[in-house]
């Protein structure tokens, strides 16, 4: 065994952590020190360590609005897609309907994604202070994924057969492309090889028409509605893209979905003008800097190495972490939300490191640190747990880890040591003995 893994050495590196950590108690006070870390930047990431867990949500949510409230932030982009987020857009700025329809729009796998009650007290929250904003303008909600090839495509034509009806026509004939396949994308990776010509050049087509006459469209239907289709058009062509490359699995198509995302977010802020400052709620596998994992020596890269590549200080990176409790997930994509126990986190990963520390949950300040003794060891390979949406507790050890140098990888970590699921909207199994969910914001 290694010195650095040993017992003695874990100790040690726990009362470190003891001392150099700022315990979170719930009190508004407690992202102080990450309000000063942000300073002037203009992009803040938020990730998470699962999909399914509810202090990664609530405390995700809470500092949001400290964001907005008082650093001028006026964009949430999350790991969710165009136009199942627009619809939140729609009702956060004002629009008809209530919290819960507005989060209708997320129909696809995972749906306990963003149909959750911490997410929609969120939306609640956020429609609220946008119509205390009054010109100001509302604070945008906006989703920077690629799955909803569909979606993407029917928001398009519903936007032409308003502003140009012969457009609608041909970009319908084009788009007919994917009818042989239904609405089943898998289908289409499965079978587009085989075929002797791809819809490629008929989703381009589309965007390259819409994005040539964008004027035109903006004096028909404001620029909101003809920037929405544009990025609904982008994101169908990227999809595409995606379920072609898919049967080549590894980074080709990891690639190109987190250069979407980058290429999504940097077209919004450049349609919000010069003063947007944009909060990005992802998983940590995506806000992460690869750059400091295994995983970046394999031709993969992320979100938050390209962006930090791109805007230097103006990024900052937080990543979230727990060592044991329960967590939403699948059991097999496309399966049922379920509740599952999440095990104590490996021993000598840095979950295991920080829950031998005397707080139960906290914030860790990275950005800073020395290469040299004692902060040496956040600069040192280490395993970091990461669950997705499929999950399989009997498989912890086996699975579900990523070798980091956390202080790479981040500026700063939010840890707590047990956590609970978070709970669906939509009805499922009970959870298992878990009475209360911190989704107060």
């Amino acid at each position: 065994m290694s010195p650095l893994r040993t017992p003695t050495a874990a100790a040690s590196l726990a009362s470190w952590v003891t001392h150099r950590a700022r315990p979170l108690a719930g009190r508004h006070d407690d992202y102080d020190d990450l309000m000063e870390l942000v300073g002037d930047a203009r992009i803040v990431m938020l990730g998470e360590a699962t999909h399914g867990t509810a202090e990664f949500y609530a405390t995700r949510a809470r500092f949001t609005q400290r964001l907005i409230e008082e650093k001028g932030f006026n964009l949430v982009a999350i790991e969710g897609d165009w136009p199942d987020a627009l619809r939140v857009d729609d009702y956060v700025s004002g629009g008809a309907g209530t919290a819960r329809e507005a989060l209708e729009g997320f129909k696809r796998f995972p749906t306990w994604m963003w149909r959750n009650s911490v997410v929609l007290g969120f939306v609640e929250w956020l429609r609220a202070h946008n119509l205390r904003r009054g010109k100001e303008g509302p604070v945008r909600f906006y989703g920077l994924d690629l799955y909803c090839l569909h979606g993407s495509m029917e928001s398009v034509l519903r936007f032409l057969d308003r502003v140009d009806p012969a457009a609608a026509a041909r970009a319908r004939g084009r788009y007919a492309c994917f009818e042989p396949f239904g609405s089943d994308t898998q289908q289409y990776a499965r079978l587009v090889h085989l075929l002797p010509d791809t819809c490629e050049a008929d989703v381009t087509r589309v965007m390259v028409d819409l994005a040539r006459e964008r004027a035109r469209y903006e004096r028909h239907a404001g620029p909101d509605a003809a920037f929405a289709a544009e990025l609904n058009a982008l994101a169908a062509v990227d999809a595409e893209h995606y379920y072609r490359m898919m049967t080549f699995g590894g980074a080709v198509t990891w690639n190109l979905r987190d250069r979407h995302m980058v290429e999504t977010l940097e077209r919004t802020l450049a349609h919000m003008g010069p003063d947007a400052k944009a909060v990005l709620w992802e998983h940590n596998s995506h806000i992460g800097d690869f750059r400091a994992t295994g995983i970046g020596r394999s031709g993969h890269l992320n979100v938050g190495q390209l962006l930090r590549e791109r805007y230097g200080a103006q990024v900052v990176a937080v990543g979230y972490g727990t060592h044991r409790g329960t967590v939403t997930a699948a059991s097999a994509w496309d399966g049922p939300a379920a509740y599952k126990r999440v095990p104590p986190a490996r021993a000598g990963s840095y979950e295991d490191i920080f829950h031998r520390a005397e707080h139960a949950a906290f914030y860790l300040r990275l950005k800073g640190l020395d290469y040299r003794l004692p902060d040496a060891w956040l600069f040192e390979v280490r395993d970091e747990r990461a669950i997705g949406v499929v999950y399989d507790p009997e498989r912890e050890h086996f699975a579900n880890y990523v070798p980091s140098r956390l202080a790479e990888r981040y500026d700063a970590f939010l840890f707590f040591d047990e956590t609970l699921a978070v709970e669906p909207l939509d009805p499922g199994p009970e959870p298992p003995g878990l009475e209360t969910y911190p989704t107060g914001l």
